[in-house]
């Protein structure tokens, strides 16, 4: 059997004792390491589950997924995920592959990026689309092999500004209000509130990855903005946008 576990946001200790279990029994044990990072070394898990693990990198999982689900039909593979398994369409493309091969799956769910955002203060079911920013000498279609690093709020800030300024589409602009967010779920997690112009130059208050960013909806309740309001680089300029751009608009 073939088990999708996920791991949570932060780290060893985050993943569910359903998890666990799964990890300590399986015959092999996968890391996907390359959607996302938990914020503790791949030593710190093998001590903490007990158990040693294999680093799966894109090309193992997306182009040699018949390694990992060797003799799976016959023994337990647990394929650890950080967050939620089925935050990236590579797991769901997985999972129709072991069917293919007559694998049974099962998933062991846990928390993603997606609830854990909740912890900004803003309401999860008034969220819209979730994209993936992309960094800019990726967007332009050059294959230029660079270590792994992950966008910074600041970086996806100002390459909104600059998408903005190319195409003119009033989507958003300089004074729009967002939110970014650092290391969500963990103990150090961090948030900054302000305008896009203000979060291209968060990345120091923000501090290490794992970064992601909320533009907020001109339907935003009160509560949200008190709440929100905690953590404005300016919170004069906060309330002078709020009150002229998104007050009342529920």
């Amino acid at each position: 059997m073939l088990y999708l576990v996920g791991l949570g946001l932060s780290d060893e200790t985050d993943i569910t004792v359903k998890g666990l279990e799964v990890v300590k029994k399986a015959s092999r044990v996968y890391l996907e390491a390359y959607t996302s990072i938990l914020l503790v070394d791949q030593s710190v898990l093998e001590s903490y589950y007990g158990r040693s693990i294999v680093v799966a990198d894109r090309e193992m999982v997306e182009s040699n997924s018949d390694e990992i689900l060797r003799d799976a039909q016959n023994v337990d593979v647990a394929f650890l995920v950080v967050g939620d398994p089925f935050g990236a369409t590579t797991h769901t493309d997985m999972v129709l592959r072991a069917r293919e091969l007559g694998i049974q799956v099962r998933t062991v769910p846990n928390a993603s990026i997606m609830s854990g955002i909740g912890a900004a203060g803003l309401q999860l079911y008034n969220f819209g689309q979730t994209v993936s920013m992309v960094l800019e000498n990726m967007a332009r279609g050059r294959k230029i092999y660079e270590p792994p690093r992950y966008m910074s709020v600041g970086t996806c800030a100002q390459q909104m500004l600059e998408i903005e300024e190319e195409k003119g589409l009033g989507a958003y602009g300089p004074e729009s209000l967002a939110i970014g967010a650092a290391r969500v779920g963990g103990k150090t997690e961090k948030f900054v509130a302000g305008t896009l112009k203000e979060l291209c130059d968060a990345d120091e208050e923000l501090g290490p990855p794992l970064h992601s960013m909320v533009l907020l909806g001109r339907r935003t309740h009160e509560l949200e903005h008190d709440f929100v309001r905690e953590f404005a680089i300016n919170k004069e300029n906060w309330d002078r946008i709020w009150k002229a751009e998104y007050e009342g608009r529920q």
